[in-house]
């Protein structure tokens, strides 16, 4: 029997998160210690390390739905069983979980970062639903960056125009 690997055994159907530095990568555990996840094929940026890494789930439009051992998808990276839906919803039955991902394996799927990835893909398999808390927390995040931005640029119009205002007042008397 192999080492394990988790604090507790997952079981068929866990959402396995993987925490590989800038994101996130997900696959769904289907037992003998092995996983189904969706990844894009390997880019030549991927020898850049973890900034390879982003670039490649951002220059990718089409990904493969890969079975491989866990230690093989994992390797150094730190990782944990994640339900993350569980609170909200009902997952599916874990035998029809693991036999919709076997059945997907070796199949080239549409991919996008933002609408399409490996979240969503093992979320789509547990709950029936594809959603990706960590596109919606970068889609916060983002908006949140764009609000700051703004509100500094017309924080230095305003000034500006005040300031331009002073002057001219100055000027004038």
């Amino acid at each position: 029997m192999a080492p394990t690997l988790f604090d507790s055994e997952p079981k068929p159907g866990d959402l396995i998160e993987i925490f590989r530095g800038t994101y996130k990568h997900w696959a769904i555990y289907i037992g003998g210690h092995e996983v189904v996840h969706l990844i894009p094929p390997t880019n030549p940026a991927a020898d850049l390390g973890p900034i390879g890494d982003l670039l490649t789930l951002f220059d990718s439009n089409t990904a493969t739905v890969r079975r491989q051992k866990i230690s093989d998808v994992v390797g150094s990276s730190r990782f944990q069983i994640n339900n993350l839906l569980d609170d909200d919803r009902r997952p599916r039955e874990p035998h029809v979980i693991v036999r919709d991902a076997c059945r997907m394996v070796g199949q080239e799927l549409p991919y996008n970062a933002a609408t399409y990835n490996c979240e969503h893909f093992v979320t789509e398999l547990r709950y029936g639903d594809a959603e990706s808390r960590q596109v919606q927390t970068a889609a916060v995040i983002g908006g949140v960056a764009v609000a700051g931005v703004a509100l500094a640029v017309l924080g230095a119009a305003l000034f500006s125009s005040y300031n331009k205002d002073d002057n001219t007042r100055r000027h004038h008397k």
